[in-house]
Order: C-alpha cells, then sequence, then structure tokens
C-alpha cells in the first residue's frame, strides 16, 4: 500500500488532531513529557491552514497518518508543523511530505524550507540534516525566524535545546 500525498479536507481536521496526540507519545521516553502533553492545533487553526492551501496530508488507505502545515515566512515556505503517526513511522511518509512541500515551492520560485526543531531528537534535527536541511547560524536568522523562536521560548519549548533550520531549494 503505498501512501499518497494530497491537500488536506474539512473532514480530515479531526483525524490530524489525533494524528498529532499519537506522534507526541514519543516524546515521554525522552523525558519530554509536556511535548507529548501538549494539546494539538485547534481545529479552526488547522482549518486556517487549509483555506490557504497550505494543508497537506499523506493518505495511506483513504485515512490520513501524517500531515504538514506551512506558512510563509520572510519569503521561505516554513513548516510549521509536520507530524507522523507512530504506525506510519520509518516508512517515508514524513519525507514524502517535506518533498511534496520542497517541489512545490520550488515550482513557485520559493527559495528555500525552513523549520525549528529540537536539536537532540533523532526524528527532528538529525532526521531534517539527512533531508537537507543545515542549521542556521544565529545571524543568519530573519526577523520572522528570531519572532518564531521567540513564541517558542515563551510557550517553553527551550527547555530542550532547538534550532532554525534552512534547506535552499535553488
Amino acid at each position: 500500500m503505498s501512501v499518497r500525498i494530497r491537500t488536506a479536507r474539512p473532514e480530515d481536521l479531526p483525524l490530524l488532531q489525533d494524528v498529532e496526540r499519537a506522534a507526541g507519545e514519543p516524546f515521554r521516553a525522552l523525558g519530554m513529557d509536556a511535548i507529548a502533553d501538549d494539546e494539538p492545533p485547534p481545529l479552526d487553526v488547522l482549518e486556517g491552514y487549509r483555506a490557504v492551501g497550505r494543508a497537506r496530508v499523506a493518505d495511506l488507505g483513504g485515512r490520513p497518518v501524517a500531515y504538514l502545515v506551512w506558512d510563509e515566512v520572510d519569503g521561505a515556505a516554513h513548516v510549521e508543523q509536520v507530524s507522523v503517526h507512530p504506525d506510519a513511522a520509518r516508512r517515508g511518509v514524513g519525507r514524502a511530505l517535506i518533498e511534496d512541500l520542497a517541489a512545490d515551492a520550488a515550482a513557485r520560485g520559493v527559495p528555500a524550507l525552513t523549520l525549528t526543531t529540537f536539536t537532540d531528537v533523532p526524528w527532528n534535527a538529525p532526521y531534517y540534516a539527512r533531508l537537507g536541511f543545515r542549521v542556521l547560524e544565529a545571524a543568519e536568522l530573519t526577523g520572522g525566524l528570531r519572532a518564531i523562536r521567540s513564541a517558542e521560548a515563551a510557550h517553553g519549548l527551550d527547555r530542550w535545546p532547538r534550532v532554525c533550520m534552512r534547506r535552499d531549494l535553488r
């Protein structure tokens, strides 16, 4: 059974919340219970992404098993969230979502993908490095990325090391 990447539909949104909750559970094994306990994006936030075409799902057997939402941040396509249900992990589903966004962004002339992520979580920064992202130095951060990092710090995410990463598309 192969994964199909498609635009999110309104009826997918509650399922995306379920994916998010399940995707958070593996953080418990790393002592990151606060991440596991964090609530998924509310339906209205997910609908906002969907309504403007910035919510994609990985569909396996007719059901979303992963999703990606993104924003435009300082001219780049910024991956706001990508989550894969643990039952679908290690099958290239997350990679397929990232590659779908990269292809779409490149076709629109967007120069890069960006994201923020945990440094020491194996399925975070080390994974994204394998997908062609590099850690940005502080001097490379745009105003938008600095604002995102400030909001993350205010939300308590800086209890664990985090970085901004970029993948050039040209």
